[in-house]
């Protein structure tokens, strides 16, 4: 499975009173603004193993890989309304190092952005899981010269995926024993080849510096409905992604598609949509001239889709899942639907960006960029 993705904000206020003249009536002060929730600092010692997920990759499933991880957390407190609906999740940012014991694969780095979710919480001990995605850089990916065994890594700039269990005990006032289990995801979204990415089941052990605990949200008053819960709207937007063929032909091929969703708001947290989409992949063009017998009469290559989406909403931020269904493909060169999970940012109410993953049955087809307009 390939993955990527990503961008939480967190602002911040200024204080600021009103003052009318002395003969008015008292002067009324606004409340103050909400002050950001406690930090949590994290170090964590990873211990994993590579998954042979296919034959091509057994050669490389021999070490195991070893790493360490720096974390900084930030406690959501009740500051905006979406924190409440999520019972007070934490965002953080981490910094990831592995080494492979191998030489084929030697290190990696990567930096993620992740959301976690309390499943289980006491003053003294909590269970957390978490979910996260970012960038991570590989110094020796695939060369046909130099490095032709790494099938699993084929470019230096890889998308990355987390997700684990965390067991939180604590150890002092402010300190507190951290063991999880979960599994780290490394792949270039077939922007390059081969890339069979690489599946790391690990297991961590570290110390979680707390700034409060226990956790005390904030005492504010119950937040409104969203005014916009049951109320239809139109997403149009474009997309650009680029694909190799294989790990001969180094060429970058444009993939680009467009689409049409409705959608509504069905409650505080999710977006359902459905509509249409449009793909051009001009790598399938040179497919084609590869594989076939004769250059004439070829089938056209771009197809178009019907999907159905959800989308999780935290505030701007959005994680996107969809399931389309080819309705026009006369060149079959894959199956008859394709899934999609991503990350979307309104940057104003009506503009948004997204950064997707488009798949079929599993395997990773591109990676999108998403420009969009929402009316």
């Amino acid at each position: 499975m390939r993955f990527f993705t990503r961008i939480v904000l967190i602002l911040l206020g200024l204080a600021a009173s009103l003052v009318v003249p002395s003969h008015a009536q008292a002067p009324i002060a606004e409340p103050p603004p909400a002050a950001p929730g406690p930090l949590i600092l994290g170090v964590y010692a990873q211990g994993s193993f590579i998954i042979a997920h296919t034959p091509a990759v057994q050669h490389l499933a021999v070490s195991h890989p070893t790493g360490v991880e720096l974390n900084l957390q930030r406690q959501t407190n009740g500051s905006e309304p979406w924190h409440a609906w999520y019972r007070y999740p934490r965002i953080g940012v981490a910094l990831v190092y592995y080494n492979y014991h191998n030489p084929v694969l030697a290190q990696s780095y990567a930096s993620t952005i992740y959301i976690g979710k309390s499943l289980f919480r006491t003053p003294k001990q909590e269970l957390n899981f978490r979910l996260g995605t970012g960038l991570a850089y590989f110094p020796n990916p695939f060369n046909l010269e130099t490095n032709h065994k790494n099938a699993i890594v084929s470019s230096r700039l890889n998308a990355t995926l987390q997700m684990r269990f965390e067991y939180d005990v604590a150890v002092a006032e402010h300190v507190g024993l951290l063991v999880g289990l979960g599994l780290n995801h490394y792949s270039n979204g077939s922007t390059a080849k081969p890339n069979m990415g690489i599946n790391l089941p690990t297991l961590f052990l570290g110390i979680n510096y707390h700034q409060q605990r226990p956790f005390v949200p904030l005492v504010v008053p119950p937040h409104d409905l969203p005014a916009d819960i049951g109320q239809n709207f139109l997403n149009l937007s474009t997309s650009v992604g680029f694909k190799q063929l294989n790990p001969a032909n180094k060429q970058k091929y444009v993939v680009q598609s467009v689409s049409v969703l409705a959608g509504r708001r069905i409650s505080r947290k999710s977006n359902l949509l459905v509509g249409l989409e449009g793909f051009y992949d001009r790598s399938l063009v040179r497919q084609q001239r590869d594989t076939a017998r004769s250059t004439s009469n070829l089938p056209d290559v771009k197809k178009a889709g019907l999907v159905l989406g959800h989308e999780l909403l935290f505030g701007r931020l959005a994680m996107v899942t969809h399931l389309g269904f080819y309705v026009y493909n006369p060149y079959k060169s894959n199956d008859f639907y394709y899934e999609r999970i991503g990350l979307k940012y309104h940057f104003t109410n009506r503009i948004f960006g997204a950064v997707d993953l488009k798949v079929h049955r599993g395997s990773a087809d591109v990676l999108e960029l998403k420009a969009g307009v929402k009316l």
